[in-house]
């Protein structure tokens, strides 16, 4: 089963207060985290409108070429 946007915010949520427990609040802020799950079209949006993914690595999808453009042109879609 893939992750949801809302099960990955709560790994990545976890992983940037990890980062401000063992270095700094500052450095949890600054840190960019990626999403590197199963990511499409339909689901770019989603992931990132979660607050604390900052990014994705997209995989397979970026094999296809019209799948892999309309992923990165996710934000003409996401409204």
């Amino acid at each position: 089963k893939n992750a949801t946007a809302t099960d990955a915010q709560e790994v990545v949520a976890a992983i940037r207060e990890e980062v401000a427990a063992v270095v700094s609040r500052p450095a949890a802020q600054a840190v960019r985290i990626q999403y590197g799950g199963s990511v499409k079209a339909g689901t770019a949006a989603e992931f990132m409108r979660q607050p604390d993914i900052d990014g994705l690595l997209v995989g397979g999808a970026s094999l296809d070429p019209t799948e892999f453009a309309r992923i990165v042109q996710y934000r003409r879609h996401a409204f």
